[in-house]
């Protein structure tokens, strides 16, 4: 079926009935899940046939995606890919730094997500560091706190170093000083010691 006779959104309290029926038959914590129903988006029939549901918890700018459910796991492979468009949407929108998931189907592998290193699980939020090990995740931008940090310390370097650069230039110019009233002052010396010399054999000009 074409992929326009769908519509994915975010989900509402009046789907709490035909969600929780599809959380049941795909034994999930339905009424734990029920509480959480804002963190779900749908997609749904023509008609208005809920067909598929999937979770976007967000937790300190990250993302995680859970409890995917189908109606019909024969439309699975046309409905993930619009509900994963939705899911980097709304990631968009809530300028999420990163996405996690448990979840198994080898789609989740095919549009990014990669087994989670120990570098990136130190980045994963407290309030899943509880569940079994498998994460699969993906950096969706860079950090913007750390990148301001970083820049503001380039700043504080530059800034640094123009000082430094001002101080040297600062002793070039006091040593310049330095040297020109040392030969100043040598030709004083000379000259006035040329004077003595004249003005006790005042014969020497004569000659």
């Amino acid at each position: 079926m074409d992929s326009s006779n769908y519509r994915v959104r975010r989900a509402t309290l009046d789907d709490l009935a035909p969600l929780t029926a599809l959380w049941q038959a795909m034994h999930l914590p339905s009424e734990e899940l029920g509480k959480r129903i804002t963190e779900f988006q749908v997609a749904e029939r023509a008609d208005g046939k809920l067909l598929a549901a999937v979770g976007l918890q967000v937790a300190q700018r990250q993302g995680c995606v859970h409890s995917e459910a189908f109606a019909d796991f024969a439309l699975a492979d046309q409905l993930r890919p619009l509900l994963w468009e939705r899911i980097q949407s709304v990631a968009r929108n809530h300028g999420l730094l990163r996405l996690w998931t448990q979840e198994k189907a080898p789609f989740w592998n095919h549009c990014g997500l990669l087994s989670a290193d120990p570098e990136s699980m130190q980045k994963l939020p407290p309030l899943w560091r509880g569940q079994p090990p498998g994460w699969l995740t993906i950096k969706l931008r860079d950090d913007i706190e750390t990148v301001m940090s970083l820049d503001k310390e380039f700043a504080l370097f530059m800034e640094s170093e123009k000082q430094r650069t001002a101080r040297a230039f600062q002793h070039a110019r006091i040593l310049k000083l330095v040297a020109t009233l040392i030969a100043l002052a040598v030709l004083g010396l000379v000259l006035a010691g040329a004077f003595l010399v004249v003005r006790k054999n005042p014969h020497l000009l004569g000659r």
